[in-house]
């Protein structure tokens, strides 16, 4: 392992980090720049690059993990949150579950066929533009006020169609917090109670699509390939650490247009350099 390969897991690292959160799509962001600058694919063995991309999100989950601490010590039982009463509304694992079961669903169905055709720039296009208009339907149809303002007051019925909404973020570029974002918000969440709950589902989910990518290429991933891995996760993990409390604070504020329409220019200038 020479010290270019470290900079360029540190380099998709950092893009990683700093965009799983934001609804532009982290994949999506790491597949453009890997096929524009470092081409991976063509470092290592057949497997190891796309399960790069996959298991650093690992880094990400650990910096929602670390700053979400008193919530996830909440969902099971250990810990209230402030203001919360015995009596009141309070989020609970089975809805959580509820909203990962389409996605791990078609995740485990799908999981061959997208590793094989998706991962490309040309899909990374389509899903930047549909899931830009989705998120531009969304704010524009949303209920005037919202009917949830935390992610305590998240129904059953609502966390199962938000994760159906979450099946749409399998197609790289997509953006699974643009895809649940959207969907709660069209729910009647606010935009602060629908990204809370995008981070909370996203710890297992990710942790699941992570493991399958590690099982499915284990014979690659040789002791040769490790510190590519740990230095992507790390990089993930610390810049994920960064973006996270300011992302949260810029949804509630410029809601979800602003980042469609970045979708859309990203899209538009790929299309033009690529094809």
């Amino acid at each position: 392992m020479n010290l270019y390969e470290l900079f360029v897991a540190l380099i998709l690292g950092m893009v990683e980090g700093l965009t799983e959160f934001a609804p532009v799509s982290s994949t999506g962001h790491m597949i453009i720049v890997d096929d524009f600058l470092f081409q991976t694919q063509q470092m290592f063995a057949p497997g190891v690059a796309n399960t790069f991309k996959v298991v650093i999100q690992l880094g990400s989950i650990l910096a929602v993990v670390v700053l979400m601490w008193d919530r996830f010590m909440n969902l099971l039982g250990l810990k209230k949150m402030p203001g919360q009463t015995a009596s009141g509304p309070r989020l609970n694992l089975l809805t959580v579950l509820i909203g990962l079961i389409p996605a791990g669903v078609f995740g485990v169905l799908f999981n061959d066929y997208i590793d094989e055709y998706l991962f490309s720039t040309k899909t990374v296009i389509i899903g930047l533009v549909l899931g830009a208009l989705l998120m531009i339907a969304a704010d524009w149809f949303r209920p005037a006020r919202p009917k949830v303002d935390t992610v305590d007051q998240i129904t059953y019925r609502q966390a199962l169609l938000v994760g159906l909404v979450q099946c749409l973020s399998l197609w790289p570029g997509f953006s699974r917090s643009g895809s649940t974002i959207s969907g709660g918000v069209l729910l009647g969440m606010s935009h602060r109670a629908a990204a809370d709950f995008t981070f909370i589902m996203a710890v297992p989910i990710m942790a699941g699509a992570s493991f399958l990518s590690l099982l499915k290429s284990w014979d690659a991933i040789t002791m040769d390939v490790v510190p590519f891995f740990v230095v992507g996760f790390i990089s993930a993990f610390v810049f994920a650490l960064i973006c996270i409390r300011f992302f949260l604070k810029l949804i509630n504020r410029i809601k979800l247009v602003p980042f469609a329409i970045y979708r859309l220019a990203l899209a538009a200038v790929l299309y033009f350099v690529f094809f």
